[in-house]
């Protein structure tokens, strides 16, 4: 399903129309660390769990799969490099089998996803990608997102995407977009997706013990979600990564400190906020769990007379913003290739000349 242009026809068909009303959920988890067919296991089975509570749509959090490089904190890059290697060859291809089987998941319980990847890249065995996938009722993918910026430490590990993914899509659930972590404070990315119309704002996060002492993670996720909500008038459902004692014992091992810090509390919150840009339900914090809250996207329309700042209360004779949402390739030729292209990792189709032109 494509995404409408801005003038275009309204994304609930034609007057009178009624919007979506539903229920939304938040994952919070551990990946199991650095395996992702486990963690491609476990997220199947917690979303059976939310869709037989009743959820159509489930929101996983920022590189579920197969888990975050926190040793880009603890290391130099000297000591980190194997474990990049490692997290490569645990990462996944889209297309793949792990996709696939995250497809078949949405489609056999009839529910909109959005979970985050380690995305290999099928051209360059440097190239990782922090990567949010959008996956509709009936199995199709509908985004991969690729966060633009890596943040801070990242770097080491993430090759930024480009302006083609930020996008909002039509889905049954309303129009969705969504944002990896540190995103969800660029401004202009977040007023790209609310100038598509989104009404529905997908937030995935890891967590973040790592963090500058003064710095409380559940906090900041807290007042960014907070922010886009009340700003847009949407509703964001937030999803946040949790430190399982494996994750603890593989990276930190036997430092103390690091296992201390490692072990740091308010690093993590998940939950759902309205369109006043307060909690709808209690969020949870720290702890793995799911949670859960009805959205009735009509509630966006009385808040929106206040402050629409993708119309009325805006003044684009002022101010004018300009997406270059090209994407974005090391090579391009002037005529397509005799034959196809070699790509260097095993089990990654061969694509035809058709297709890389």
């Amino acid at each position: 399903m494509e995404t409408r242009p801005p003038n275009g026809p309204s994304p609930y068909g034609p007057p009178p129309y009624s919007l979506p009303r539903f229920t939304a959920a938040a994952v919070q988890a551990s990946p199991v660390y650095l395996d992702p067919t486990a963690t491609v296991d476990k997220a199947v089975a917690l979303i059976a769990e939310a869709a037989g509570n009743g959820a159509e749509l489930v929101v996983f959090p920022e590189v579920f799969v197969p888990g975050y490089p926190y040793w880009n904190w603890t290391m130099n890059p000297v000591q980190g490099s194997p474990w990049f290697e490692r997290l490569h060859r645990a990462s996944v291809d889209i297309p793949g089998p792990h996709v696939d089987a995250l497809r078949a998941a949405a489609r056999q319980y009839g529910i909109v996803l959005v979970i985050g990847v380690n995305e290999r890249a099928p051209h360059s065995l440097g190239v990782l990608y922090n990567t949010l996938l959008t996956i509709g009722p009936d199995g199709e993918i509908l985004g991969v997102h690729r966060k633009l910026v890596p943040t801070w430490a990242e770097k080491l590990t993430w090759t930024g995407g480009d302006g083609s993914s930020l996008r909002v899509h039509r889905t049954p659930v309303g129009p969705l977009g969504a944002l990896a972590c540190g995103e969800n404070t660029n401004t202009l990315a977040r007023f790209t997706l609310l100038a598509q119309g989104e009404l529905v704002h997908a937030s995935c996060y890891i967590a973040l013990p790592v963090a500058p002492a003064d710095y409380d993670m559940a906090d900041a996720i807290a007042v960014r979600t907070a922010a886009h909500s009340f700003e847009g008038k949407v509703f964001s459902v937030v999803a946040c990564s949790t430190v399982s004692p494996e994750i603890i014992d593989t990276v930190a091992g036997d430092d103390e400190e690091l296992r201390a810090l490692f072990s740091r509390p308010r690093s993590a919150l998940s939950g759902i906020f309205g369109p006043d840009g307060r909690p709808v339900t209690e969020p949870l914090v720290d702890e793995e769990g799911i949670v859960y809250a009805e959205i009735d996207l009509a509630r966006c329309i009385q808040p929106k007379q206040m402050h629409d700042i993708t119309g009325h209360y805006n003044r684009f004779d002022v101010f004018r913003l300009e997406v270059d949402n090209r994407p974005r390739t090391p090579v391009s030729f002037t005529a397509p290739p005799a034959g196809p292209l070699y790509h260097p990792l095993p089990g990654t189709p061969y694509a035809t000349p058709e297709e890389e032109a």
